[in-house]
């Protein structure tokens, strides 16, 4: 085990107490394998010998020079000092400058007549050449141990200086990059023991240098080509072991016992088939045919469902709802929001007409019975909801997180369908699935599409089904960017559209990133942490916006509010009235932002739609333009011309392709916040691997890993991927993965 433990030391053995601490703390660094990864952001080439004569501006250069003069000098009022050094070659002359504390190291060693080599970037300052804080290394006395001919030894001293890559870390502000370099000088020796995860014949087969060989050229890099190398290596280390993880838990899910959900004729399904007004689309059909196929196994399906906004997958969950009832199990769909779990039994109810009325008077004798469980309810429903799921009378369930709770219990749970995957912990799903006998089947939907590399990686336990097809009758969304800061007349002409939409007989939205009132110090607080483009003024709010509209650009309609603090009573008021067509303009936060179905409502103003991310502008829009009239969507800003925020609404403005937006958002945010916290809350495990950059290696490895773990689910033969599965997988992560 000696091999193993070299990474697993903890740093304060090697580093002292004091480094190790601040790495612990703020780099979330810990052990010697958790220095060895922390891998150099890039690297500074500190360029060939260049002549004092001519050196290109804005460049790094490496010179040999002499010291002909060092001063300190004051400035602001005596208040601050720096130290200018003048420096010769015989050719021309340079000027050093270092500022604050940065002087006192240079001052004592940088005296007239010393020789040495100077790295930096070329500026120009009042007309003269110079170099702002350079790395610098004396020249004068030889190289220690070294008893050969002076001249000799500063030529080799300049060749490794000036030659050299120099590893840049992401640093911090308690330790900066050139501290971690020496760090990880220290504990360098120890990557030759590092337990190498790839099998052999896989890391031969690709051509990959041994992992110690890695970890050298990674951080100290002789050539361009030795960083490319580690780099190649190390990447598929990440994939690898990840997919590995991901690729045992799908093995684990095909051992364990699941009831069989097979499709029955003559049930509710065919009944509910045959009242539909209009024919599945091709894509339906399909992902139905993938999910009927996982129901009638005897071990859980895990499928995720993505499709575009408006593609229909509440009809693909109802009808998988209804296979499960008519084969005697229940079936259990969780929602993030109250507003959506009533939205969602309404529309199933609606749907199902006298089939969700089994039991009650009128109601079909092949129906069934739909219940609603949310936190707010009355006691009395909330106990006859309980009941009617104990005995079984109600086959279809659509509820909050209430549902997870201890005290609700089914009578046969088959199928739990999740909505808005992303919105839910991985926490909640594993508590609502240890409520069957067996574990249930499960149908994750999301209205997000996700790049493929994102669900190879992120929803790697789940297979895939994905509705990229519009039903017929769907109208397209026209997209325009209103820049109010630039050309104020056009968000005056948004007011005049939308009251034209209005008077031809259809609804619109008002999306604001706010509620106001008492929000409004909490968001001013968060909008001077999120930094200098956020510390502008606070983003417009519902209830200020709403109160303009009414009294201004849209007096005489009738204007309503929705948002989350509302009492949940009012905002079903206010959603049944708007869906009766009752409220012109629906002035809202993004409370709105899914599952919200109002055919009748044909435009959409986004406010300060910069605030709002790729993925949510494009669930916004989607709730217009879900009739037969053609749906409009205003995106209000007063980002100007050429900031990344106007850059990402004109591509959201470009394109309905929901898997391209995806996409473009994803290399906006990079994959910080799309895995590490995609469900769990964990740090993510990739430092070398970008899910935007890599799909090739993903797929590959993905591949790689299913034949690894199908020849040997237990990895007895791989003891050495065992190892790194524990090193690269924290706790936290390995027990997401194992909750699936």
């Amino acid at each position: 085990m000696e091999r193993v433990s070299a990474l697993d030391e903890p740093l304060k053995k090697l580093l002292g107490g004091a480094t190790a601490k601040v790495m612990a703390d703020h780099l979330g660094l810990h052990t010697v394998g958790d220095l060895l990864h922390h891998y150099p952001r890039r690297y500074e080439e500190r360029g060939r010998l260049t002549s004092l004569t001519d050196l290109p501006v804005d460049e790094h250069v490496t010179v040999v020079a002499q010291v002909a003069d060092a001063r300190i000098m004051a400035f602001n009022g005596g208040r601050g000092k720096r130290l200018e050094v003048t420096l010769t070659d015989g050719s021309g002359k340079l000027q050093l400058v270092f500022f604050g504390h940065g002087v006192h190291k240079p001052h004592k060693e940088l005296l007239p007549g010393r020789r040495a080599m100077f790295a930096g970037k070329v500026s120009v300052f009042n007309r003269k050449t110079q170099l702002a804080h350079p790395t610098y290394q004396l020249l004068d006395a030889p190289p220690e141990g070294s008893a050969g001919d002076p001249e000799a030894d500063v030529a080799e001293a300049v060749d490794a200086f000036a030659g050299r890559l120099l590893p840049i870390y992401p640093a911090c502000k308690q330790l900066d990059s050139w501290r971690i370099a020496k760090a990880v000088d220290v504990v360098l020796p120890s990557a030759d023991r590092a337990v190498d995860p790839l099998p052999a014949a896989l890391r031969e087969g690709r051509g990959f240098v041994p992992l110690p060989e890695a970890l050298h050229k990674v951080h100290r890099p002789q050539t361009k080509a030795d960083v490319a190398d580690a780099r190649a290596r190390l990447k598929w280390d990440e994939a690898f072991v990840l997919q590995v993880a991901l690729a045992r838990r799908r093995y684990a899910d095909t051992q364990l016992p699941a009831v069989a959900r097979r499709a029955v004729t003559g049930g509710l399904l065919d009944a509910f088939d045959a009242t539909l007004p209009f024919t599945l689309t091709e894509g339906q059909l399909k992902v139905t045919a993938e999910i009927f196929g996982d129901l009638a196994t005897e071990h859980p399906m895990h499928r995720l469902l993505q499709g575009e906004v408006g593609s229909g997958k509440t009809m693909v969950a109802l009808r998988a709802m209804l296979t499960v009832v008519d084969a005697g199990g229940q079936a259990a769909m969780l929602a993030p929001t109250e507003v959506l779990a009533q939205q969602h039994q309404r529309s199933i109810t609606e749907m199902m007409g006298e089939l969700a009325e089994g039991g009650m008077l009128g109601g079909s004798d092949r129906g069934t019975k739909v219940v609603l469980l949310t936190g707010s309810m009355g006691t009395a429903a909330r106990r006859q909801a309980l009941l009617d799921l104990v005995t079984g009378e109600a086959g279809i369930v659509i509820g909050t997180h209430a549902l997870i709770e201890d005290k609700v219990q089914f009578h046969d749970l088959g199928l739990v369908v999740v909505d808005e995957q992303h919105r839910f912990g991985v926490e909640q799903r594993d508590a609502l699935r240890s409520k069957g006998k067996q574990p249930p089947h499960l149908l994750v939907m999301t209205a997000t599409p996700i790049p493929r590399t994102v669900a190879m990686t992120v929803f790697g336990d789940l297979e895939t089904s994905v509705l990229d097809q519009l039903p017929a009758g769907r109208s397209p969304i026209a997209s325009h960017v209103v820049p109010a800061a630039d050309k104020p007349h056009f968000l005056a002409r948004a007011w005049e559209r939308i009251r034209e939409e209005v008077e031809g007989g259809h609804q619109a939205y008002v999306v604001c990133p706010r509620i106001g009132d008492d929000d409004e110090k909490a968001q001013q607080k968060k909008e001077k942490k999120d930094g200098p483009e956020a510390d502008k003024r606070p983003p417009l709010a519902v209830l200020d916006v709403a109160a303009q509209l009414s009294a201004g650009p849209l007096a005489g309609l009738r204007v309503e509010v929705l948002h989350g603090r509302m009492a949940p009573d009012d905002k079903d008021d206010v959603m049944r009235r708007f869906a009766a067509g009752r409220v012109d303009v629906l002035v809202a936060t993004t409370v709105i932002e899914v599952g919200v179905n109002v055919p009748n409502a044909t435009a959409m103003v986004i406010m300060d739609a910069d605030r709002f991310g790729v993925s949510q502008l494009h669930q916004l829009r989607g709730r217009v333009g879900r009739g037969s009239a053609p749906g409009v969507c205003l995106l209000v800003t007063e980002a100007h011309g050429a900031s990344p925020a106007r850059a990402r609404l004109g591509a959201v403005a470009a394109t309905l392709d929901g898997f391209e937006l995806s996409r473009i958002d994803l290399e906006q945010r990079r994959e910080g916040d799309v895995l590490g916290q995609a469900q769990s809350g964990v740090r993510s495990s990739l430092r070398m691997l970008t899910v935007v950059d890599d799909e090739e290696i993903i797929a590959a490895a993905r591949a790689e890993a299913v034949s690894v773990v199908a020849a040997d689910p237990g990895l007895e033969r791989h003891p050495e991927l065992r190892v790194a599965l524990d090193a690269l997988l924290d706790k936290d992560r390995e027990e997401y993965l194992d909750k699936g």
